[in-house]
């Protein structure tokens, strides 16, 4: 099968984010049709997590790693996107390297590209970046956008990680936009904020960058390729969990994605003065993704079936429950889950990086079948520890 091309697309969005509120921003969607002539389109968007920029993530150009791609052979209408502050979307308040943190370690990496030595004052914009309600807006104009060029009804959602905390609470708030959902390594906590301040769930606002609980005091860190190494080597458990070359591919395409954040950094070595570059994360304050709202309305498991797939060796989304927000707990979002129409795996030898490990085949043909079938390893419900060779045993 002739592999399928990609063509770009930039969304046009009204901005809810506090920083540029009503300014006219664009929204980067990359787009794997891989429908067939005379066919109609079935739509699916992927979202990306907190700090990997979503072509990084899933569209991966080594080896058969590219996620998107993969679907789109399998006769998918694919789209990527990336949310406001990530990737090749719109960062606003973000070019201006006084935003990053002012912290002493975080200005060491800014030297000397760009030399941050001179900035020692607070930063210009003492607030997060993004929050829930402008994520939400943001996956709903790139929905409609997909609907209208697609002539579908709906699209199925695929989230990566932090995506969880835009795609669960919007299939609940647009059931009719949402034929499925399907969640890698969600982060969910149990004890989240059910809304914004001074709201309802269902009706929240942005948060005014006065507010006490948005002065997070920048908008944005930065991350770097050693910072990635180490927090991966941590679900690195067992032999061959990752391709030798993997990491040097992953970070490369994480630079692509960001064309400022590649010329920051320390020098590469003492005979390349080449900047090593620095990831450039969004800041976010989030809410309407706890015990309590996942509930709501039951279109979770109901209307719109669930799938949810992490790795047995994930440090990232199972956390002690005495951490207050920080506490994740997958199990704990399975269980939350109203309807019947629901799914887990934990599978064998993965971390919180599946994408780019030696289970991205398996994870590709997962939500393959979930997106055709319903069901994956022949099951429709329940919970499972899904083994090396593909066995499962219950996990309910």
């Amino acid at each position: 099968m002739a592999t399928p091309g990609f063509k770009d697309h930039y969304v046009e969005h009204k901005s809810t984010i506090p920083a540029n509120a009503g300014d006219l921003v664009k929204l980067f969607v990359r787009r794997r049709n891989g429908t067939p002539t005379g066919q109609p389109s079935r739509p699916v968007l992927m979202l990306h997590g907190r700090s990997v920029p979503a072509l990084a993530g899933f569209d991966l150009q080594y080896k058969k790693y590219s996620w998107a791609e993969e679907l789109a052979k399998a006769k998918f209408d694919v789209w990527v996107m990336e949310l406001q502050g990530s990737g090749l979307s719109t960062r606003p308040m973000m070019d201006d390297h006084k935003n990053v943190s002012p912290s002493p370690a975080q200005r060491a990496l800014l030297v000397p590209h760009p030399n941050a030595s001179a900035y020692t004052g607070p930063v210009s914009y003492a607030a997060q970046l993004n929050n829930s309600q402008s994520d939400w807006d943001e996956v709903d104009r790139v929905v409609d956008y997909i609907l209208d060029q697609t002539g579908a009804a709906q699209v199925d959602l695929i989230g990566w990680s932090a995506a969880s905390q835009q795609l669960g609470p919007y299939s609940i708030q647009h059931p009719g936009k949402v034929r499925s959902l399907f969640l890698l390594a969600p982060i969910f906590p149990p004890n989240g904020r059910a809304s914004a301040p001074g709201t309802d769930f269902g009706a929240p606002v942005p948060l005014p960058v006065s507010k006490p609980e948005a002065a997070f005091g920048y908008p944005m860190t930065v991350g770097t390729k050693a910072g990635v190494d180490t927090a991966w080597g941590k679900d690195l458990k067992c032999p061959d969990q990752r391709d030798p070359k993997i990491l040097d591919e992953v970070w490369d395409a994480m630079m692509e994605a960001d064309p400022v954040g590649k010329d920051w950094g320390p020098v590469k070595s003492p005979t390349d003065p080449s900047p090593m570059g620095l990831n450039r994360i969004r800041n976010s304050y989030w809410w309407g993704w706890n015990k309590t709202t996942v509930p709501l309305h039951g279109v979770l498991g109901g209307t719109v079936p669930v799938c949810i797939v992490y790795g047995e060796h994930d440090s990232i989304v199972n956390t002690a429950p005495d951490l207050g927000l920080l506490y994740f707990s997958v199990p704990e979002l399975y269980k939350a889950i109203p309807g019947p129409n629901k799914l887990m795996f934990r599978i064998a030898c993965a971390g919180h990086q599946a994408p780019w490990e030696r289970v991205a085949n398996d994870l590709h043909t997962m939500s393959e079948h979930w997106l055709k079938q319903g069901k994956v390893e022949g099951a429709t419900t329940g919970s499972y520890y899904r083994d090396e060779d593909g066995a499962l045993t219950p996990m309910d």
